[in-house]
């Protein structure tokens, strides 16, 4: 799976909303949590620390960059659900998913993104 979201991963350092789009806008809840299983991965001897250690750094680098002056965390996707047929098209269902930012959502999709930004920065700092 490591493996696999390393391939994934953006220039940018981070995944796009949908992970094997890569026109798809960078989302950073899923970001963080991936960069969170890197960092413990390469900590924990699990990941191979020369390949995995510079993703992660990318990844938190990326991440940072969407914070804001109030720790505002953006490009957060609200919550999914299961698509539907009745939705439409699934990858455009998912593509057009509203990008949510710091206090303009609600306090699920807000942990929801800055959760795993915390988590980031406490696996960093162990």
């Amino acid at each position: 799976m490591m493996a696999g979201l390393l391939r994934s991963q953006g220039a940018d350092g981070l995944w796009r909303e949908l992970i094997d789009h890569a026109d798809a806008w960078p989302e950073t809840s899923s970001s963080a949590m991936f960069a969170f299983a890197f960092v413990t991965g390469v900590k924990h001897g699990w990941l191979d620390a020369a390949t995995y250690g510079p993703a992660a750094r990318r990844a938190w680098i990326g991440l940072v960059a969407y914070l804001d002056e109030n720790a505002n965390l953006a490009n957060v996707c609200t919550g999914t659900g299961k698509w539907q047929p009745s939705m439409g098209d699934g990858v455009q269902y998912y593509l057009d998913r509203p990008r949510l930012s710091g206090a303009s959502f609600a306090t699920y999709e807000e942990l929801h993104g800055l959760a795993p930004m915390l988590w980031t920065a406490a696996a960093l700092l162990r």
